[in-house]
């Protein structure tokens, strides 16, 4: 009895650690270390338009996937809004920066 159960114990620790090696944080696939990455380079994103004078932070949502920064949310300017995207882009660990922004006056 004991030996069956150690079998099953050993089965169950194996199976949990081949499947877990592989397994997606999100439904969009990431590492659980991209996960951690991509949250950093949000909350880097974030520090960094909370900072500048130049863009009404609250206005602006960011979300980041894969480095992939997504901006989304409302400028009062094309001046802000690419101040906005410049502002994202020059945050360590950023690949692409796309900018959804619109301009609402």
């Amino acid at each position: 009895m004991l030996n069956a159960r150690t079998t099953l114990a050993a089965i169950v620790t194996a199976v949990a650690l081949t499947t877990m090696g592989g397994c997606a944080v999100l439904r969009d696939q990431q590492t659980a270390g991209a996960y951690v990455d991509d949250a950093a380079i949000t909350a880097s994103v974030k520090a960094k338009l909370v900072e500048s004078k130049q863009v009404d932070a609250g206005a602006i949502n960011v979300e980041t996937l894969n480095g992939t920064v997504q901006l989304a949310g409302f400028a009062k300017s094309a001046t802000e809004k690419a101040a906005a995207e410049t502002i994202a882009g020059g945050v360590k660990h950023v690949k692409a920066v796309r900018n959804s922004i619109v301009i609402r006056p």
